[in-house]
């Protein structure tokens, strides 16, 4: 009988450490996230520059050069495609800004596109409601009934990763033929990014106008 007992507290012992080896740690998931963002930099051919050189340039990216700038401090890699018209929103402003966006989960792949209010939905957008106080962008989703979103996720709670660009283009409606509203595309680590990718840690790719609505 005690043999019996050994052998199954024994068992019980292997299965325990199996358990643990195969649970994956945070530190785990984080690699395999800079994995799959250095993954997808090298497939598309991303010349990424220092925020150094994005200022010398008046903080800009040469699209024909494939220049992604990266952000340190945050992980947020960032191309400015249309700096878009108008003005940049100015401190101790708050606005209604409209976003229409593709999410692509790059962990999954390079095309995976996990959420959208472009494709199928012409008459959709996110309108955030974002304030500037003192160079720090906040905001919340204001529409949730046409927003993808809120649809996709069930939270108003707007990436932080989206509000980086906003020290960088303008704001504005288009008054003529010739006028471009912003357009950006950014890499988002989980850190900056939707509750999703923040609770399963997995970096998103997006690519995002911004309008200033009414």
């Amino acid at each position: 009988m005690k043999t019996l007992k050994f052998l199954a507290l024994t068992l019980i012992a292997i299965v325990a450490l199996a358990s643990c080896s195969d649970s994956e740690t945070y530190a785990d998931m984080k690699k395999k996230e800079r994995s799959a963002i250095n993954r997808y930099i090298a497939n598309h051919k991303i010349n990424v520059i220092s925020e150094d050189v994005f200022n010398a340039q008046n903080q800009t990216t040469n699209v024909d050069k494939n220049e992604w700038v990266l952000f340190d401090g945050t992980g947020v890699y960032m191309q400015i495609v249309r700096e878009g018209c108008g003005k940049k929103l100015e401190s101790g402003k708050t606005v209604n800004v409209l976003c229409r966006f593709n999410e692509y989960n790059i962990l999954e792949s390079d095309s995976t596109l996990q959420c959208s209010n472009i494709y199928g939905s012409n008459w959709r957008y996110e309108c955030i409601t974002v304030k500037n106080t003192s160079g720090t962008f906040s905001g919340s989703i204001s529409n949730k009934e046409f927003s993808a979103m809120y649809q996709t996720y069930g939270s108003t709670a707007v990436p932080s990763g989206w509000f980086v660009p906003l020290s960088y283009i303008k704001l504005g409606i288009p008054a003529s033929a010739t006028d471009e509203i912003a357009k950006v595309k950014l890499i988002v680590p989980h850190s900056m990014g939707q509750s999703n990718a923040s609770q399963n840690v997995y970096p998103c790719m997006y690519e995002i106008t911004y309008q200033l609505g009414r």
